[in-house]
């Protein structure tokens, strides 16, 4: 997939899930922005990353009571619609599993079929674009 093919997922999302105008802070802005640059040059993991950055900052400044709350606490407190909660607990932990590397040295099936890794990457990294512009627009005013 090239560039402006990436480019046109994104403009797709939106045109499909903004249903009004969206109130942002100006971090949440700015890391939402580097995400989908990450997705459009193909940074898939970066992307998935940034992606959950972007929507704990929006949880956090949307949904939080003291401003320490952990990712999970923040999805599970948030008022949004049952199957994105779901959605966002399989990409927080999705994350996880790239964050916090249990078995560095466990790589054979990253050496082996890297490919397979890189799909799946690839599938995460959309899932998780379309995961975060559900969060952000999530409460539009029209």
């Amino acid at each position: 997939m090239t560039q402006d093919d990436r480019w046109a997922q994104i403009v797709a999302l939106d045109e499909e899930l903004l249903k009004g105008g969206v109130i942002l802070s100006e971090w949440c802005s700015f890391i939402v922005r580097e995400a989908d640059v990450a997705f459009a040059a193909g940074a898939d993991l970066a992307s998935i990353l940034t992606a959950v950055s972007g929507i704990e900052t929006y949880l956090r400044s949307e949904h939080s009571e003291t401003g320490k709350e952990r990712l999970v606490e923040l999805i599970n407190r948030a008022s949004i619609d049952a199957g994105l909660k779901d959605d966002l607990h399989v990409l927080r932990k999705y994350r996880n599993k790239w964050v916090h590397v249990d078995e560095p040295w466990n790589d054979s099936n990253l050496l082996e079929r890297p490919e397979e890794t890189e799909q799946e990457l690839e599938r995460m990294a959309l899932f998780a674009a379309r995961a975060l512009r559900r969060t952000i627009y999530e409460n539009p005013w029209v």
